[in-house]
């Protein structure tokens, strides 16, 4: 079954044919219109270049308008001559028969019966067209009438193919399918969400995860900002630093910048209930801090960080470079990455 694009809009005409395998562009004045195009032979020149197959109105009420018309667009410098979109009627059907002779494809649309289905495809229609979901609008058995207009072209061998149209939701394409239409329509709105899924989701997101588990090294996710207080510094400068980097942590190193602890924005609500202001001018030296923090090599892949995270259930912790303290590695890092939470 050969996928084709039903619009006007040449934003999402673009987007749809970059997936490379659409067949074909289906379009009508009533999509122009929509879309605010005032100049249609304009438009039909330019998407005559866009995409494969262009399928156009060639609008009359007559045998000799709809030729007529149909001959003024094969006027316009098109990069390829389109298929003719005509509605069914007896005038429309002497203008297909005409236009085949001539070397040309049409679409015989707005099919509405078994029996304007064969009348189309007896006049030598390259496409016959009925509408799905203006059937079923009407409480038709729409599907009905696509399998009979299949077994039609195949039991008589017509050179015509089954288009499906009006389509107005995902189940459409697979009841085409199942009908063995040769041909099927589809608005971008509802061809973008042909390939979604629930549980494809779920099982992607896990891949993802799990390759950023086993692949992805705590260096590579560490922030650059790496808020480090010596044990001189009193309570308010860590808060500082804490507030400046965004993380609620900092790391405390010696003299010799090595790791002497770590004292986040949970110990100073703590020591604030239990001393008051004066807190804050104290040295870290002389404040309760958790002197063994839990800590991470810089080259560890991401999984035993998380590992560590619900081993010890905690918010920070403390990531290391040949033993020196290069940063915090914050929980909400792994969240945002949808690894912990």
């Amino acid at each position: 079954m050969d996928l084709y694009l039903d619009s006007a809009d040449f934003k999402e005409i673009e987007e749809a044919f970059q997936l490379g395998f659409i067949k074909g562009l289906t379009t009508t004045p009533t999509f122009m219109h929509r879309h605010g195009i005032t100049d249609i032979d304009g438009a039909i020149v330019k998407l005559s270049g866009m995409v494969p197959e262009l399928q156009v109105e060639a609008l009359g009420e007559t045998h000799e308008e709809i030729i007529s018309e149909a001959h003024r667009l094969l006027e316009l410098p098109l990069v390829k001559a389109p298929v003719f979109k005509v509605p069914i009627s007896l005038e429309g059907l002497r203008a297909c028969k005409t236009l085949t002779d001539e070397g040309h494809r049409v679409n015989v649309h707005l099919i509405y019966t078994l029996n304007q289905a064969y009348m189309a495809m007896a006049a030598g229609a390259s496409y016959v067209c009925p509408l799905a979901g203006r059937l079923q609008d009407q409480g038709h058995e729409a599907i009905l009438l696509y399998e009979q207009c299949v077994e039609l072209v195949e039991k008589f061998t017509y050179p015509t193919k089954i288009m499906f149209s009006s389509v107005r939701y995902p189940d459409h394409i697979r009841q085409a399918a199942l009908a063995g239409v040769h041909v099927c329509t589809v608005p971008w709105s509802v061809m973008k969400r042909l390939c979604d899924n629930t549980l494809t989701a779920q099982g992607t997101n896990q891949f993802f995860e799990h390759t950023r588990l086993m692949t992805i090294r705590v260096k590579d996710v560490v922030r650059e900002n790496n808020p480090l207080c010596q044990l001189d510094e009193t309570v308010a400068q860590a808060l500082v630093k804490m507030t400046e980097s965004r993380i609620g942590a900092v790391t405390l190193v010696d003299a010799k910048g090595a790791l002497a602890g770590i004292f986040t924005d949970g110990d100073i609500r703590r020591r604030l209930q239990e001393v008051g202001r004066e807190i804050l001018d104290r040295k870290m030296a002389d404040t309760d801090y958790s002197a063994k923090p839990v800590t991470v090599n810089a080259d560890a892949l991401l999984y035993e960080a998380v590992n560590l995270f619900n081993a010890h259930q905690i918010d920070n912790i403390v990531v290391l470079q040949d033993n020196i303290p290069i940063g915090i590695l914050d929980i909400q890092d792994l969240v945002k990455m949808g690894l912990l939470g």
